[in-house]
Formats: structure tokens, C-alpha cells, sequence
């Protein structure tokens, strides 16, 4: 199975409370740190990859926290590719691949600059942190992250991220950090179209 999430922003305490474009309710980076933990291994089995579409961590310590992030990131199931947002360095990269846990079937960590492309679902998939304009198309999407809590009005741009408003599509609540499955991708996509097909009559 397939899953997607961006803007984790593990370790990232300026986005605690009610002071930040993007509030989290969370008292303490450790209690934001093993929610999103544990709801992303209640959904993600080990034999799942994730695409985590970039702004992954924000610690305090900068290149001295890379040993704390790895270790959260390693606790995390399944394989992930990473897609570099604009608070990821080519550093920390490096850092990841080089400490690299390891997994069943080889590598854990896989890392893209700009982002993938992937088929599924009858539909071909830009993966980015940034939201591409892709503009009239019949089976292409674009999955992003970097906005928040805004949303790209759009039907083929897909906001992927933590707190993205595309969640309310869902017919139940998304637990806080818990991974999108590319089955709800589908859904996702459906009621986004339905919703903007309404505005535009």
C-alpha cells in the first residue's frame, strides 16, 4: 500500500499553540512528536511505502539534532521516500542516507530533490512539496504539501499535508500525522471536483 503526508515538521516547536500560521494543538514537541508516531504506524504497515512530500523536521539544535530526528524517523514503519521542501537540506539528506537503518527489503530512506512521479488508480502523480500547476488534464494529479492550511482551488492539486484542508474530505476525522492511503487519494480527489463543480454553477 502506498501512502502520502508532507510538512511533519517533527521537533518544530514554534508551530505549538495558537502563535503560528499553522497552530498544532500540542503542549510539547515530545507529546506532537509520539502523536504523530503513533498514528502513522496505526495505518502504515512494514511492507508500505510513504512519500513524505518534504518539511520533515525543524529541531532546535539544527545539524546536532540529526541524530534525534533519525532516531524518530527510524521508529516509523514501512519505506520512505523523502521529497526535499524548503526547510530540508541537502545536509540532512546526506546525513539520513548515511545512517540509513536499513530494512527488509534494503534501504528505509530514499530522497528526490523536486519530487516523483508514480501510477496508480488509473492516474499518473506528481509528487512535490510544492504545488505544481499542471493545467487542463484528464488522468494527472499533482500531491503537495508546503501551503498548510490553505488550498489550491484546483481539482488536480491535491494537498497532502498534516494539516491540509483537503482532510475534511474524508468521511471520518484524520488523526493528527497519520498518512493518506492512495485509497484515500481517490476519495480525496472525488469530492474535491464535486465541491468545485458546485462553486462554478
Amino acid at each position: 500500500m502506498k501512502f502520502f503526508t508532507a510538512d511533519t515538521h517533527y521537533f518544530h516547536a514554534d508551530l505549538l499553540g495558537d502563535n503560528d500560521f499553522a497552530p498544532r494543538p500540542f503542549r510539547t514537541v515530545t507529546e506532537m512528536n509520539e502523536v504523530m508516531v503513533t498514528n502513522w504506524n496505526r495505518v502504515v504497515k512494514d511492507n508500505d511505502v510513504v512519500y513524505n512530500l518534504g518539511d520533515i523536521a525543524m529541531h532546535p539544535k539544527y545539524e546536532a539534532g540529526y541524530p534525534e530526528i533519525l532516531a524518530l524517523l527510524t521508529r516509523l514503519n514501512g519505506q520512505i521516500h523523502f521529497v526535499k521542501g524548503n526547510h530540508d537540506s541537502r545536509a540532512f539528506f546526506k546525513y539520513l542516507a548515511a545512517h540509513d537503518p536499513g530494512h527488509s527489503k534494503g534501504k528505509k530512506f530514499f530522497f528526490h530533490d523536486v519530487g516523483v512521479i508514480i501510477k496508480f488508480d488509473h492516474h499518473q502523480y506528481y509528487l512535490t512539496h510544492y504545488p505544481v500547476l499542471l493545467g487542463i488534464t484528464k488522468n494527472i494529479r499533482n500531491i503537495h504539501g508546503h501551503i498548510h492550511y490553505s488550498s489550491i482551488p484546483i481539482k488536480e492539486n491535491l494537498n497532502v499535508g498534516v494539516d491540509a484542508p483537503e482532510l475534511s474530505y474524508l468521511p471520518e476525522k484524520q488523526p493528527f500525522g497519520m498518512p493518506i492511503s492512495e485509497n484515500q487519494i481517490g476519495i480525496i480527489a472525488a469530492a474535491k471536483a464535486a465541491e468545485l463543480a458546485k462553486l462554478r454553477h
